[in-house]
C-alpha cells in the first residue's frame, strides 16, 4: 500500500511540473479528471495559484502596490459549486487612499461532447458592497458551473499604500501548485513571520537583485525669484536593490475543517508581512515598529474616534428621560442601554471608528458599530457612570500577531457599576449587560480611558450559561407517553435561543420540536420573556409520544430523557489539529419527574454515575431514585472551561462519549 501511494504521489509530482499554467491554456485532462488524486473526497482544487507583489515607482503618487492573483480551480462536484463564488477584499478609506481592481478576466471551463467550450463571467455577475468603514469587496459567481468545470480568474490590486496583506498558502480544498513572489524596494523593510498555529510550513527562498528605477517629483521656485510660478520637473535614475522573497510549492494539503473552532483561519498556513521601516535616501530612519499603546492611541486621537465621545448636546433631554426612576448604577446603565439599543439600529458594518458621527447618527437612527457605541458610552459618562470604549478584534477577524490598527475592527463600553465592569454591545437587538454578540468573545480587549491611556481586559466569559429542563413523563399502559416540558435559558444560552427562533410562530416552534422525533406531538406551546434580554427565556409546551416504550419479552424498556437525549458525541475525530473553542461556559440541568404505568414496577434502573472530566472543568451527574409510582432522575452537566486544548481532546472525547452512553441507558419496566 505503501508503494502504492508513493507511486501516486510521484506521478502527481510529474503531472503538477509538466501542466501549463498560463492563462487559458486548459487541457483535456484537467477537465476529464474526477477527482483529486492525493485527496479523493475533495469537492474542489486549486489547481494552480499565483500571486507577485511588487512595487513601482510613479510620478505624484510615490511607490504603488501591484498585487497580481492568478488562480485555476477544479470543481468536481455540487458540494465545491460554492468555490466557484469569490470576494475580493479592498481598501477604501478616501479617494486618494483607496484600492483599484484592474486587469479582470474570468472564465469557465466545461467539456461538450470532447471539446473545451469556455463560458465569460460578464459584468452582471460582478457586485461590489461597502463591508465596513474602511474595506470594500467586489464579489463574483462564475457562470454555467456544472460537476467537472474548471474556473480561472485573474486581476490586479493597484494600492497606494504600502502595507501587504497576509499571504495565504493554504485553504479548505488541497492546492496542487503555487508559485508566490513578493519584491519590495531596498526603502521599505519588512518583518515577515509564518504562522506559527498551522500544521503546514512552505519553504521561502529570500534572494535580491537590482533595477534602475526613473524617479520624478516636481521642484517649487525658490521664494522671491523672479518669472514664473511654475513648478519644475525634475526626473532622475538610479539602482535600487528590491528584496525577494518567494515560494513555489506543490501538493498542499487541505486546512482540516473541525467543528468548534474559533475562527479556523487562525490555523492557516500563511506569509504575514509586517512593515517595520522606511529610510529614502538622504532622509531619517523612520522605525514604524509600535506597540499597543502607540496604536490604541492613535486610534483615540482620530476625529472619529475621540473626539465623537467629547459631543453630547445631540441627546438633549433624552438621557434625563432614560435614566429616570433608576435608583442605583446598574439600573441606570440598564436604561441608558436598553434606549441607545431602540433609538439607533445597526447597518451591519464593523468598525471602531464612527460613519455618519454620533451626532448624524443619533439623528438618523441607524449607524456602524462604533456609532452606536461611542453613543452609548457618551451618554453614560453624562449620566456620571465611569464609561470607556474597547477595542476589540472579532473572531472572524483573527487574533493579531502585530501591533496594528487592523488589528482591531470593533469597538463596545465598559462600564463600572461601582460593584464590577459590565460590558455592552448596543448594536444587536438580544444584547444584555455582560452578554455580548459570540463573535466578540475573541481573548481580550484595550480598554481605552478618557486620557488615552489604554490596558487589556479579559473578554472571556466567566459566569455559566444555564439551560434548565423541567420534564414530566406519564407512562401510559398503551406505551406512550404524555406530558410537559418547561424550558428556561439564561445569558448566552437565551441569546442562543433568541438568535435561533426570533422570526420563528408558534407553528414553526412546534414543527421544530417535532422533527426531532417522528411519533412526537406537541401542543399548548408557549414562550415568555423573547424580546426581554435582561430575563431569562422560558419555554413550555405539551407533548404526546407513541411507542416511548418498548416491549421486549416480559420487559419494557425506555429512555427517561425521551427525544431529548444526546443521540451521540459531536466529537467524532480521533485525532484534534486544533482548540476546541466552546465560546462560554455552560451548566445544563435535567429534572425528571417520571409516572409509571398503573400495573407496571421497576425491574431495573441505571447506576447512579458521576463523570470528570480533567478535575472540574467538566462534570456530569446522573441521579435516579423510585418512590413509589414515581420516579425522579436529576441530570447535571457543567463545562467550565470554553478552551480545550489538542493534547486534551482525547480525555475530552472520551468523557463525552461516557456521559452520551449514559444518557441512552434504559429503564427496564415490567407488569406486576
Amino acid at each position: 500500500m505503501k508503494y502504492v501511494f508513493l507511486f501516486a504521489l510521484v506521478l502527481t509530482l510529474q503531472i503538477t511540473v509538466a501542466q501549463d499554467y498560463k492563462f487559458g491554456k486548459i487541457s483535456k485532462e484537467e477537465l476529464e479528471e474526477k477527482q483529486h488524486q492525493l485527496e479523493p473526497n475533495a469537492n474542489a482544487a486549486i489547481l494552480y495559484s499565483s500571486q507577485k507583489i511588487s512595487f513601482n515607482f510613479e510620478q505624484d503618487k510615490g511607490f504603488v502596490q501591484y498585487n497580481e492573483i492568478h488562480q485555476r480551480i477544479k470543481i468536481y462536484n455540487k458540494e465545491g459549486y460554492e468555490y466557484a463564488t469569490k470576494k475580493v477584499r479592498l481598501y477604501d478609506e478616501s479617494s486618494d487612499t483607496k484600492d483599484a481592481l484592474t486587469g479582470f478576466k474570468a472564465y469557465t471551463y466545461n467539456l461538450v461532447e470532447g471539446d473545451i467550450d469556455d463560458t465569460k463571467l460578464s459584468k452582471d455577475g460582478i457586485f461590489e458592497e461597502k463591508t465596513s468603514s474602511y474595506w470594500r469587496q467586489t464579489k463574483f459567481t462564475m457562470p454555467n458551473i456544472k460537476d467537472g468545470s474548471i474556473i480561472e480568474f485573474r486581476y490586479t490590486i493597484v494600492s497606494p499604500r504600502l502595507a501587504i496583506e497576509d499571504i495565504p498558502f493554504q485553504e479548505l480544498i488541497p492546492i496542487n501548485k503555487i508559485d508566490f513572489r513578493v519584491e519590495t524596494p531596498e526603502y521599505f523593510r519588512y518583518s515577515t513571520l509564518l504562522n506559527s498555529k498551522a500544521s503546514y510550513y512552505p519553504k521561502l527562498n529570500e534572494s535580491q537583485y537590482y533595477k534602475n528605477v526613473s524617479f520624478s517629483y516636481r521642484k517649487l521656485p525658490e521664494p522671491g525669484m523672479r518669472g514664473t510660478s511654475k513648478s519644475e520637473l525634475v526626473s532622475f535614475k538610479r539602482d535600487v536593490q528590491f528584496n525577494v522573497v518567494e515560494s513555489n510549492s506543490v501538493n498542499i494539503p487541505s486546512l482540516v475543517d473541525e467543528i468548534y473552532v474559533d475562527n479556523l483561519s487562525n490555523y492557516q498556513a500563511r506569509l504575514i508581512m509586517e512593515l517595520s521601516s522606511i529610510q529614502y535616501p538622504d532622509t531619517p530612519y523612520e522605525n514604524l515598529s509600535t506597540t499597543w499603546e502607540v496604536v490604541t492611541k492613535t486610534i483615540y486621537e482620530s476625529s472619529y474616534f475621540g473626539d465623537q465621545l467629547n459631543k453630547t448636546g445631540y441627546f438633549g433631554d433624552d438621557l434625563s428621560t432614560a435614566t429616570a426612576g433608576a435608583t442605583n448604577p446598574e439600573e441606570q446603565i440598564y436604561n441608558v442601554f436598553n434606549f441607545v439599543k431602540t433609538k439607533v439600529k445597526w447597518n451591519g458594518i464593523h468598525s471602531y471608528y464612527t460613519d455618519l458621527g454620533v451626532r448624524q447618527a443619533y439623528k438618523q437612527g441607524v449607524g456602524n458599530v462604533a456609532d452606536i457605541n461611542l453613543i452609548l458610552i457618551a451618554m453614560l459618562r453624562d449620566a456620571g457612570l465611569d464609561a470607556n470604549p474597547v477595542l476589540v478584534s472579532t473572531k472572524d477577524n483573527g487574533i493579531p500577531v502585530f501591533p496594528t490598527r487592523n488589528g482591531f475592527n470593533y469597538v463596545i463600553c465598559a462600564v463600572n457599576s461601582g460593584q464590577s465592569i459590565i460590558l455592552l454591545d448596543a448594536s444587536k437587538s438580544f444584547t444584555s449587560l455582560n452578554v455580548l454578540p459570540v463573535k466578540v468573545l475573541n481573548w481580550r480587549g484595550r480598554l481605552v480611558r478618557n486620557d488615552g491611556s489604554s490596558d487589556w481586559i479579559d473578554l472571556s466569559v466567566q459566569k455559566a450559561s444555564k439551560e434548565v429542563i423541567s420534564l414530566n413523563i406519564k407512562l401510559n399502559t398503551d406505551l406512550s407517553a404524555t406530558g410537559k416540558i418547561r424550558n428556561q435559558y439564561t445569558d448566552y444560552k437565551a441569546l442562543e435561543y433568541r438568535n435561533s427562533f426570533e422570526s420563528f410562530s408558534q407553528d414553526d416552534l412546534i414543527k421544530d420540536i417535532e422533527s426531532k422525533n417522528g411519533n412526537l406531538l406537541v401542543s399548548n406551546i408557549e414562550v415568555s420573556d423573547m424580546k426581554t434580554p435582561v430575563k431569562p427565556v422560558q419555554v413550555s409546551y405539551e407533548y404526546e409520544l407513541d411507542d416511548a416504550l418498548e416491549e421486549i419479552g416480559e420487559n419494557y424498556y425506555f429512555s427517561p430523557l425521551l427525544f431529548l437525549k444526546l443521540k451521540e458525541s459531536p466529537f467524532k475525530l480521533q485525532t484534534r489539529n486544533y482548540p476546541i473553542d466552546l465560546n462560554f461556559p455552560t451548566s445544563r440541568k435535567y429534572m425528571v419527574n417520571i409516572l409509571l404505568p398503573e400495573g407496571f414496577e421497576v425491574e431495573s434502573l441505571p447506576a447512579n454515575e458521576k463523570l470528570q472530566y480533567n478535575n472540574t472543568e467538566g462534570e456530569f451527574t446522573y441521579l435516579i431514585k423510585e418512590n413509589g409510582a414515581m420516579l425522579q432522575l436529576v441530570i447535571t452537566l457543567d463545562l467550565n472551561n470554553t478552551l480545550i486544548l489538542p493534547p486534551n481532546y482525547e480525555q475530552f472525547k472520551q468523557f463525552f462519549e461516557l456521559l452520551v452512553n449514559k444518557q441512552a441507558e434504559k429503564i427496564i419496566l415490567r407488569k406486576v
